[in-house]
């Protein structure tokens, strides 16, 4: 029955799976994640509602290149695809719009793509969310490199002139593939005022496109700019200080993995406060540095102009006293 959720266990399985007149919705998720198990049940309902759709599971860890290529940085990550062109995506446990994608696009369908398949991709993030996202993409890894294709497989010729250069230059690199979210590749060109790809950005910091990563490596300056082993620390007091308030958690903002980050993304939001996150359980080096760095053990962390405020039960105390709104600045 077409409500039953196919397993994808290779790169190329997946690519097959597209292959159908159905729409498709794949399921990024892994195992720890609770949402997930949320989700699977949610889209098998959709399923027996809507027998047009057909439904695969994508397990992101185990297929990371797959997950790169498809810009997913949180389970769970709900894809939409028409012919094999992602039309739409939906990021984290989103019940709601879920269902009111599912319903919308199974009941109305666009025709098949032309040659630009990804051009058919519908926005819909609001312009702050994307703005939230674009800045943690960039920040994802030291060197990100924002690029059509995967460097495996690059699709100009400018993208993989410059994978080569990197892999030439010894530089270790995660990647996104802006042909699979327009939404990332039109919002990239106005986030970094920089109006084509590919875009290398180091330590959060746009460097260029490739005549700049040219010229760079050329005078050696390249090598020079990617963080090293050691420059750990500086790259902790860029993170703290990437927005006015942030705080370090256990998963992400819609997907929490641990009750006290929960708690304390709840207390940030009913404050009104604006705020950016980073995920510590996708980065070793950022969990285990960060402690060192600030001088407190446990998570999760936040921080007010590049100061440790404290962390759950600090906060819970300032919020109790009525010194939380004064502190965060609202």
């Amino acid at each position: 029955e077409i409500y039953i959720m196919e397993p994808i266990e290779s790169d190329g399985g997946f690519g097959q799976a597209l292959q159908t007149n159905a729409l498709v919705v794949a399921h990024f998720w892994a195992n720890w994640a609770d949402q997930c198990t949320q989700i699977d049940q949610v889209l098998i309902e959709l399923g027996k509602l809507h027998t047009n759709i057909k439904l695969v599971k994508v397990e992101a860890e185990k297929h990371v290149e797959l997950s790169q290529k498809h810009g997913i940085v949180a389970v769970p990550t709900v894809l939409l695809f028409n012919h094999g062109a992602m039309v739409d995506r939906v990021d984290g446990a989103n019940v709601p719009l879920l269902a009111k994608l599912a319903e919308k696009l199974s009941k109305s369908r666009p025709a098949a793509p032309s040659a630009k398949p990804a051009a058919a991709a519908v926005s819909t993030d609001s312009g702050k969310a994307l703005e939230i996202r674009l800045k943690e993409l960039v920040n994802a890894a030291p060197v990100m490199l924002f690029m059509k294709g995967s460097p495996e497989e690059p699709e100009c010729g400018f993208s993989r002139k410059i994978v080569a250069l990197l892999k030439e230059k010894g530089i270790e690199f995660s990647y996104f593939n802006i042909l699979a979210d327009s939404d990332v590749r039109e919002g990239l060109k106005e986030f970094s005022d920089w109006p084509t790809f590919p875009q290398l950005y180091i330590s959060g910091d746009l460097v260029g496109g490739l005549d700049i990563v040219n010229e760079m490596a050329e005078s050696g300056d390249l090598e020079k700019a990617v963080p090293k082993p050691g420059d750990l620390n500086q790259r902790l007091e860029k993170l703290v200080r990437r927005e006015k308030v942030m705080v370090f958690i256990k998963g992400t903002r819609e997907a929490p993995k641990c009750g006290f980050s929960r708690t304390l993304l709840g207390l940030l939001t009913d404050e009104g406060a604006e705020f950016g996150y980073y995920d510590i359980l996708g980065d070793e080096d950022v969990r285990q540095g960060l402690k060192k760095f600030s001088d407190w053990p446990t998570y999760p962390q936040l921080y007010v102009d590049g100061e440790l405020l404290g962390g759950l039960d600090i906060v819970k105390e300032m919020k109790e006293s009525g010194d939380l709104a004064a502190s965060l600045g609202v």
